[in-house]
């Protein structure tokens, strides 16, 4: 009799648990019908257009604004690691500025200068003009006194083209030593010899190239002067002062001269 009581007790208490597990599991699907998991749209490819949903005050919530994505082949789009690759820029065509022929040209400083940088009119040319003097400004070293000083075109020429004519193969492309340290002339007001020193304008266009080479001062002038000089001649500038130095001479006298041949072309 007692067995057969804990078996009914036992058999109502399975029937029990059932039943709760059977009204969990309905209540759980009761559930899961009214929330359902949200729906993972699918990635758009490239070429498809994604609309993008904005709410806000200047707009009607069923307002839809398109947002097409980039179909550039420079810079692609990687979806699926979230990442844009930058686009190739194009390079930049630079402008070009004015012909170098165009910057050479200035208004000429003297009257036996050209308008091209750097550069004097022939001898030729001075002669028919009645150019015959040519004028600079020296400084004396001792009394600071400045003024004018003229050389005679023809007898000063002539002093320089001899020389060189003379010096011309042992030079060995470098600018001797007269050239280097050049004597310079005597003050008129103190008398204080190798003083005057002539004034190099501070503008390079502006240098009185033939006065300074027909005095044989040009090795006054400072190395980047002479290398300006050279550059607008078309002269290789580089190395030491002497070289260069030396190149200004002879390129100088060639525009005095064309037509003197020298012995060792430079």
């Amino acid at each position: 009799m007692e067995n057969s009581e804990e078996i009914e007790k036992k058999r109502k208490k399975v029937e029990e648990e059932s039943d709760l597990l059977t009204l969990s599991l309905s209540r759980r699907s009761v559930r899961a019908r009214q929330n359902p998991p949200p729906e993972v749209p699918p990635i758009p490819s490239q070429s498809q257009s994604v609309t993008v949903q904005f709410n806000m005050s200047h707009t009607s919530p069923h307002q839809q604004l398109p947002f097409q994505l980039p179909s550039n082949p420079q810079g692609s789009t990687n979806l699926r690691e979230g990442t844009l690759s930058p686009p190739v820029r194009p390079r930049r065509t630079r402008t070009q500025g004015p012909r170098e022929e165009n910057n050479e040209i200035i208004p000429p400083p003297f009257p036996w200068a050209t308008n091209r940088k750097a550069t004097v009119h022939s001898l030729n040319y001075l002669y028919q003009n009645q150019i015959l003097t040519i004028t600079g400004d020296v400084q004396c070293k001792r009394c600071d006194r400045k003024f004018g000083m003229e050389y005679n075109l023809k007898e000063k020429f002539d002093q320089v083209k001899n020389y060189i004519s003379m010096k011309e193969s042992t030079m060995r492309d470098r600018a001797p030593d007269v050239w280097t340290s050049p004597m310079l002339p005597t003050c008129k007001y103190c008398g204080q010899e190798n003083s005057l020193k002539p004034i190099v304008a501070q503008r390079k266009k502006s240098i009185n190239w033939l006065f300074l080479w027909l005095g044989q001062m040009l090795g006054c002038c400072t190395l980047d002067q002479l290398k300006y000089f050279c550059k607008h001649n078309k002269k290789h500038r580089t190395g030491a002062k002497d070289r260069v130095l030396y190149l200004t001479y002879l390129e100088l006298f060639k525009q005095l001269d064309p037509n003197f041949v020298l012995n060792h072309p430079f």
